[in-house]
């Protein structure tokens, strides 16, 4: 791939991967409406740019990681968008915006001679520092060539979801929903056990090499909940919106949900009392306080009101 690179969108995981990129010696050009964000990339060596546009001027290959499907199409498609940039010829959009919307984009981009590479990531911030993320990609076979080497700076476990966007949006919203009920269900299945006389700390070892475990018992509790610290790493309300899209999708293709509409309800009434902005994993505070316990480490202790 020759040409500059551009990124959109700074914030928890953006950050983090346009953080790769600068350090790994590309010339990186930036773009977010948060000042600081763009301050911390340029420290790094990264070029700020005033709009979207002025990155499709100057970048052949720009990258976008945004919080949700409005955005992501007004940056790319909007007044002063990425798409009015006369350089620009292939968008990696790591956002997670629904096929929909994707495939929307991705016809209007065209259009304009510019290709879509459908590339939703999971993994979290973790990840995104170093490298490790899951990409779900989808795109035009020689486009995906084109970017392979970026994106491979970004992730290990890269997946070939086809060549037409909106297939790897599809796979994403499947993950996403089954790490929404799984977080739901190890939740309330954790403060039953505080509840009726258990340890966390050997729940979980237990769980983790038993058929309950999940990335949520391996990694979001022992990590989140645990220690008591619910890092914001992944917006609960962000977590909701792919639930959302996710159910939408399916119910449209007339797949039988009912766990995952069930998650969704809980996740829709707890958010109001837990918070949109807070990381997801304080949704185990409604279940506690509606129990009298905490889910925490034996250093921490738990409390029995």
């Amino acid at each position: 791939m020759t040409g500059k690179i551009g990124f959109i969108g700074l914030g928890q995981m953006g950050s983090r991967m346009a953080a790769r990129l600068v350090c790994g010696g590309d010339g990186l050009a930036v773009f977010d409406v948060d000042q600081t964000a763009v301050d911390r990339l340029t420290a790094m060596g990264a070029t700020a740019h005033a709009s979207p546009k002025t990155i499709g001027d100057t970048c052949s290959v720009v990258l976008c990681s945004l919080p949700r499907p409005e955005i992501v199409e007004r940056v790319l498609l909007g007044d002063g968008g990425v798409a009015e940039g006369c350089a620009v010829k292939i968008v990696v959009d790591l956002s997670t915006t629904g096929s929909v919307v994707c495939e929307r984009i991705a016809s209007a981009l065209a259009a304009k001679g510019i290709t879509l590479v459908d590339a939703p990531v999971s993994g979290g911030v973790g990840a995104a520092e170093t490298g490790s993320l899951t990409l779900m990609i989808a795109g035009r076979p020689d486009a995906r060539s084109q970017v392979d080497a970026v994106l491979r700076r970004l992730a290990t476990h890269l997946f070939v979801i086809g060549d037409d966007p909106g297939l790897g949006q599809k796979m994403k919203l499947i993950n996403n929903m089954l790490c929404a009920a799984n977080a739901v269900t190890t939740f309330e299945a954790l403060v039953a056990g505080v509840k009726g006389g258990l340890d966390a700390d050997t729940m979980l070892n237990v769980i983790n090499v038993s058929s309950g475990r999940s990335f949520i018992s391996t990694d979001k509790v022992p990590q989140c909940v645990l220690p008591r610290t619910f890092p914001p790493r992944f917006a609960t309300e962000l977590l909701l919106k792919d639930m959302k899209l996710g159910v939408n999708e399916a119910l449209a293709n007339d797949a039988p949900l009912w766990m995952m509409i069930s998650a969704l309800e809980f996740i829709s009434t707890a958010i109001a009392e837990t918070g949109h902005l807070a990381d997801y994993a304080t949704l185990i505070q409604y279940f506690e306080r509606r129990a009298g316990v905490e889910v925490s480490s034996t250093d921490n202790g738990n409390r029995d009101d």
